[in-house]
C-alpha cells in the first residue's frame, strides 16, 4: 500500500499543470518553491520504492535460475541412473539395475516438480519486470519534471526582479517629473514665481510713491505762489508785481 500510495503520488504530480497551479497561486515563488520540494521528496520516496521492487525482482529471477539449475541437474542425475540401470541389466544384474531405474524416475520427479516452480513464477517475473520499466520510465519523467520547475523558479525570479527594479525606476521619475504639480520641483518653481511676483508688486508700490511726492512738490509750489499774491494783496501790492517781486520758494524736499 507504502509504494502505491507513493506511485500514485508520482502520477499526480507528473498531471500537474504547473502554469495552472502559478496563475491560481498567491504567491508563485512561494508555490514553486512548495512543487519542488514536493517533487524532490517524492522522487527520494520514489527511488527508494523502486529498489525494493527492483530487489525482490531480482530475489525472483534469482529463485527462478535456481529452479532451472536444479531441473537441469536433476534430468542429468536420472539421465546417469538411467544409463546405469541399463549396463547393470545387460550385465544380468536387474535387481541392481530396477535400483538406479527407480532413482531415475525419482530424479525425474524432482526435476518435473523444478520446472513447475520456475514455469510458475515466470508471469510474476515477466509483470514485475514490465512494471520497473515503468516506474523507472516515470521517475525519469520526474526528475525532467524538477529540473524544468527549477528553472520555472530561476525564470520567475529573474522576472520578478526585472519587474521590481522597472517599477522602482518609474517611481524614481516619477518624482522629479517637473511636469507633475504635486511634485517638489512644482511646488518651488511656485513659490520663486509668487517672491518674483512679490517684489514686482514692491517695485511698482515704490514706483507709485515716488511719483505722488514728485506731485505734492509742484501742488506746494503752487501753494506758495498763492500765500505771496494774498499777502502783496494786503499790502497794497499790485498783484503782478508782487510776483515779480516775490522772491521763489526755496525748495524743500
Amino acid at each position: 500500500m507504502a509504494k502505491q500510495s507513493i506511485f500514485g503520488r508520482i502520477s499526480t504530480l507528473m498531471k500537474a499543470n504547473i502554469n495552472a497551479l502559478l496563475d491560481s497561486a498567491e504567491d508563485p515563488q512561494k508555490m514553486l518553491d512548495q512543487l519542488v520540494r514536493d517533487y524532490t521528496n517524492s522522487i527520494a520516496d520514489a527511488e527508494a520504492a523502486i529498489a525494493e521492487t527492483i530487489g525482490n525482482l531480482r530475489l525472483l529471477e534469482r529463485d527462478h535460475q535456481e529452479d532451472v539449475q536444479a531441473a537441469s541437474e536433476w534430468g542429468n542425475k536420472a539421465l546417469a541412473a538411467s544409463r546405469k540401470a541399463d549396463e547393470l541389466r545387460s550385465a544380468g544384474n536387474t535387481a541392481d539395475a530396477d535400483k538406479f531405474d527407480n532413482l531415475a524416475k525419482i530424479a525425474l520427479q524432482r526435476q518435473i516438480s523444478e520446472e513447475n516452480e520456475a514455469k510458475a513464477v515466470e508471469p510474476t517475473i515477466a509483470s514485475q519486470t514490465e512494471v520497473v520499466a515503468k516506474l523507472k520510465d516515470g521517475l525519469n519523467g520526474m526528475k525532467q519534471k524538477l529540473e524544468q520547475l527549477k528553472s520555472k523558479r530561476s525564470e520567475l525570479l529573474a522576472r520578478a526582479k526585472t519587474a521590481e527594479a522597472q517599477n522602482k525606476v518609474h517611481d524614481a521619475v516619477k518624482s522629479i517629473d517637473v511636469l507633475d504639480p504635486t511634485s517638489e520641483l512644482g511646488r518651488f518653481e511656485d513659490k520663486v514665481r509668487r517672491q518674483e511676483a512679490l517684489a514686482a508688486g514692491k517695485q511698482e508700490l515704490a514706483a507709485s510713491t515716488l511719483d505722488a511726492q514728485f506731485e505734492s512738490l509742484e501742488d506746494v509750489g503752487e501753494l506758495t505762489e498763492v500765500e505771496a499774491r494774498l499777502a502783496a494783496l494786503k499790502s497794497g501790492q499790485a498783484p503782478a508785481q508782487a510776483a515779480i517781486d516775490a522772491p521763489s520758494a526755496p525748495y524743500t524736499p
